[in-house]
């Protein structure tokens, strides 16, 4: 194993660590001290922690009842497990930086979220508006493996505004922006899909360069985007 190989590798992997735990540990410091609704505004009001939990995708979203939480479980579990293995073999080829990142970033944001489906369940008691979850609860966890809900916290609501009563549809009622709450691991996923996008249109070698590395780093980045329309 070559130098180059050894370096892209330690850095995927810090890269990949510290998110992983950023995200983790923020997810159990919220779910341990506030209840379901709890928030602690971090700039002005425009910028807070609000503690929400949900079934399904990213930033709040929802699919279905407990077939369309197994599915979306199960999704994650796969999708991680191949990005994985691309992520691998794009390590051991002359891969630049930036789409290595991106695929770290893609992967520890499903990896993140896919933690809470499968453990949180477990591990922690039931949060309620008026009850502060436990950790390791001695009557046992809120749900059975594969089946407990993604923890959010970063709420930013920037703008408030009223639609005018012209407006079709919408006349008279109240909007937001930005009204989704995400955690870390939905924003490594959003990031890691901009910068792949960013890798692809600007950041490819041009024709003098290797055309093999970009023909496997287009191929990679359509691999990924099939297998994270849900994930992220």
């Amino acid at each position: 194993m070559n130098k180059t190989i050894i370096q892209k590798t330690w850095i995927c992997a810090a890269i990949f660590s510290i998110i992983l735990i950023a995200d983790q540990v923020l997810k159990i410091w919220i779910k341990t001290h506030f209840a379901i609704g709890d928030e602690v505004n971090l700039i002005g009001d425009w910028c807070r922690l609000h503690f929400v939990e949900n079934e399904g995708i990213a930033f709040g979203l929802s699919l279905g009842e407990k077939a369309g939480k197994l599915c979306l479980t199960l999704f994650r579990l796969i999708a991680s497990v191949v990005i994985i293995i691309i992520l691998v073999k794009q390590i051991k080829k002359d891969t630049r930086y930036s789409l290595l990142i991106s695929i770290v970033l893609i992967l520890v944001g499903a990896v993140g979220n896919l933690v809470d489906s499968c453990f949180y369940g477990i591990i922690f008691d039931q949060s309620s508006f008026d009850h502060i979850a436990t950790l390791f609860p001695s009557d046992g966890g809120y749900a059975p493996l594969l089946f407990g809900r993604v923890v959010d916290m970063f709420y930013f609501p920037i703008c408030h505004w009223t639609w005018p009563s012209w407006m079709p549809f919408l006349a008279g009622k109240s909007a937001e922006f930005f009204g989704a709450i995400f955690n870390i691991a939905d924003s490594a996923v959003c990031t890691g899909v901009a910068l792949l996008i960013i890798d692809q249109l600007w950041l490819c070698p041009n024709k003098n360069e290797d055309k093999t590395e970009s023909i496997s780093a287009e191929n990679t980045a359509e691999t990924i985007g099939n297998t994270t329309d849900i994930s992220d």
